[in-house]
């Protein structure tokens, strides 16, 4: 039986609830939350485990950075059974309200990035799927957990010339945080009749330049470690649910 070209995966192996990370190391952090985790496949950005949380069978694979790779990554894994996806990613705050280590669950993405308009107009809505979202949202709120909901930004740099301007515009029409894949799976996964939903950990301030932001990740570990777990747990819940 032939293998996905970039993910190394074959039909079957992938069971229908995936968590999609971008950092291959997230993998296995988030494979620390569950029970009989064993490695799939490695290859360039793409690294899998299989497991079980709750009784239920769970796959992790991360998708590297941005669009393009990350719709590869999602075009697979539906090819190998995958059917409900939730993205745990992290991005960059557009609003002042929310503190590093906060939690971003998008209802709906701003498609500024290349990826999604291969496959759609602009025009057309990157909507997470309700059900996903609401159960993200009801596991926070169970554990009175600080976090936002609302629309995110999706693009393909942070270093354009013009990135603090593209972001005062964002924060002046309300939209919550960037990340770069957000808008891409929303958008690729209700074209293939998925589900789809992410939640974000903010690692970046509003008005601080997303390098600055990174570094600050660094220094600021143990605040943003706690919010890459507990977006975790909350996805794992949502797709168990």
């Amino acid at each position: 039986m032939t293998g996905q070209p970039h993910i190394l995966l074959q039909p079957g192996q992938v069971s229908e609830r995936v968590i999609l990370c971008g950092d291959p190391a997230r993998v296995t952090r988030i494979a620390s939350l569950l029970a009989d985790a064993k490695p799939l496949a490695s290859n360039r950005e793409f690294t899998s485990v299989n497991g079980q949380f709750q009784g239920h069978p769970i796959a992790v694979c991360s998708t590297g950075i941005g669009a393009p790779s990350a719709i590869i990554a999602l075009e697979e894994l539906i090819k190998c059974g995958g059917r409900q996806f939730i993205r745990v990613g992290s991005a960059g705050a557009l609003q002042p309200q929310i503190a590093l280590g906060d939690l971003i669950v998008a209802e709906a993405a701003v498609r500024d990035d290349g990826g999604s308009a291969s496959y759609a107009p602009v025009a057309y809505p990157a909507l997470a799927n309700r059900l996903l979202v609401n159960g993200l949202s009801d596991y926070l709120q169970q554990y009175l957990q600080r976090h936002h909901l609302g629309i995110v930004r999706s693009h393909d740099s942070f270093y354009t010339d013009q990135e603090l301007a593209i972001c005062r515009q964002w924060h002046k029409l309300g939209v919550l945080a960037a990340d770069m894949e957000t808008a891409a799976l929303f958008t690729v996964g209700r074209l293939r009749d998925v589900a789809v939903a992410s939640v974000l950990n903010n690692v970046v301030l509003y008005g601080e330049h997303a390098a600055d932001g990174i570094n600050d990740y660094v220094a600021a570990e143990t605040i943003m470690m706690q919010g890459e777990q507990l977006a975790a747990r909350a996805a794992l819940a949502a797709l168990c649910q």
